[in-house]
């Protein structure tokens, strides 16, 4: 079945391609990251970064969800105290309101919904 898409309103895309090489390393709450969805693209429903943790503070959002991907590496995230390993091909949903931190060394995927503005990360 083919679509006529002269006859259907579709919205404006905003459709990305891009490269880690083509995002700039910047330090963040949890260690580095590479911002490859973020706060300046627009028309994006989440933001997508991978981020080398290397210990990361505990903090927690008001507004945002955020998953985290393993991508390398492993080692422990604590989400509300509770200390939960992690190695590669571990995922975490974390919702807004829970403390979480993490400690080792890893490259994760963090998917942030909606876009997490530097004003939502609460340090405790």
């Amino acid at each position: 079945m083919s679509i006529d898409k002269k006859d259907q309103k579709i919205p404006n895309l905003n459709l990305i391609v891009r490269n880690e090489d083509e995002s700039e390393k910047e330090p963040s709450a949890c260690g580095h990251r590479y911002r490859l969805l973020s706060h300046n693209d627009e028309g994006i429903a989440a933001w997508a970064h991978a981020v080398d943790i290397d210990g990361a503070r505990p903090h927690y959002h008001k507004k945002s969800t955020e998953l985290y991907y393993v991508l390398e590496g492993q080692g422990t995230v604590s989400l509300d105290g509770k200390e939960e390993n992690v190695k590669k091909g571990t995922i975490i949903h974390i919702p807004p309101g829970v403390v979480h931190g993490a400690n080792g060394k890893m490259r994760v995927l963090v998917i942030g919904i909606p876009d997490i503005d530097d004003s939502d990360i609460y340090y405790v």
